[in-house]
């Protein structure tokens, strides 16, 4: 099981959902929603890095971070887990 942050940002339309460990975000109406779809691109950009042997972990450089370039619009930090099946094939 892999733990990481997401982080819900408040946009002019609706809420989006970033993932910094990953460089992987989402969006939505609301944030519940926004939620949502970072967890479900969390864990197919996961799949998608394990099932090609490429490097899954791409943290956002400090300079776009929203919590240090606008921490205002940040609503809410949250962690998640992300369960991952690993298969072994030869």
């Amino acid at each position: 099981m892999l733990a990481f942050t997401g982080i819900l940002i408040k946009e002019e339309q609706g809420y989006s959902a970033l993932c910094p460990e990953l460089d992987v975000a989402s969006m939505g109406d609301t944030p519940d929603e926004a939620r949502a779809m970072l967890l479900e691109a969390a864990t197919l950009h996961l799949e998608g890095a394990f099932e090609d042997g490429l490097p899954y972990f791409r943290p956002v450089p400090p300079d776009a971070d929203p919590r240090i370039i606008a921490p205002d619009t940040v609503v809410q930090v949250f962690h998640f887990k992300v369960d991952v099946a690993l298969h072994a094939y030869a």
